[in-house]
């Protein structure tokens, strides 16, 4: 599939709350796999549906293992507190440190509407957050403690990748 435009901060498209998914056909299975395909082709670990102008409540993430697809996410649980730099598709060329919860607990569906649970934490729990931050028109410059400079990174923080 080709990749789709992933549009970048400044863009409405990024701006406001996405709706929920009510309809469970082959065309969102067709956009999950677009997602998926655009995110890794940017080299990202995670993207929502509002980075490629779908304001729906569809998320795609890959940390390193396995590609997570989730439909009208939300996150029931928050523990702990961690920072990192993070960056985003939608942001190229900067990074920010940001504060969020080390541990969270996700409920969502998959594409058949089949309800799932399960725990994140550590990179996951980043970008889980981070992508749905993008179903609420947030973006992590929105939260970010300082802007981190290439040459400059936080002593001591981990920086994630593209989120």
């Amino acid at each position: 599939m080709p990749r789709k435009r992933i549009f970048t901060i400044g863009a409405s498209e990024l701006r406001g709350k996405s709706n929920p998914i009510r309809k469970f056909d082959a065309r969102l299975s067709l956009i999950l796999r677009d997602m998926a395909d655009t995110m890794y082709q940017a080299d990202g670990v995670g993207l929502a549906a509002p980075q490629i102008g779908i304001k729906r409540r569809l998320v795609v993430i890959d940390v390193g293992e396995g590609l997570i697809e989730m439909v009208n996410p939300e996150i029931t649980e928050r523990s702990g507190s961690c920072g990192m730099v993070e960056g985003c598709l939608s942001v190229p060329g900067r990074r920010g440190y940001v504060t969020r919860p080390e541990k969270v607990t996700v409920r969502a569906q998959d594409k058949d509407g089949k309800f799932f649970t399960f725990p994140a934490e550590g990179l996951l729990a980043r970008a889980v957050q981070h992508e749905l931050d993008h179903l609420d028109g947030m973006l992590y410059v929105d939260m970010m403690e300082y802007e981190v400079y290439e040459d400059d990174p936080a002593p001591g923080a981990e920086t994630a990748r593209d989120i």
